[in-house]
């Protein structure tokens, strides 16, 4: 049976060139392949920011995702998860970008 793994919940934000390349929109993207739920955010100082929830397995294949692929022009020089906890349910009911 998948999904034996429960919820779990962590926040990110990722540095390098990822404003001005659709990185919010392709994180978007690749969450919602992936069933989970959360934001994104560009920060006022450079870097885009959020947090993605759903079954642990999947979270980290976005944090994988985040680190080492994100969009096809963005070039990301760090990305760092903090507050990583397991949830009893979903807080979001999808993932969105948020201004």
């Amino acid at each position: 049976m998948a999904g034996s793994e429960g919820l779990v919940s962590v926040d990110y934000e990722v540095s390098g060139r990822v404003q001005g390349v659709f990185f919010r929109k392709y994180t978007q993207s690749e969450a919602k392949r992936l069933g989970l739920v959360g934001w994104v955010r560009n920060t006022s100082h450079g870097t885009v920011q959020g947090q993605a929830q759903g079954p642990a397995a999947r979270v980290r294949e976005l944090q994988e995702w985040l680190r080492k692929i994100g969009s096809p022009q963005s070039r990301i020089s760090r990305a760092e998860f903090t507050n990583e906890k397991e949830i009893a349910a979903l807080e979001h009911s999808d993932f969105q970008i948020r201004k």
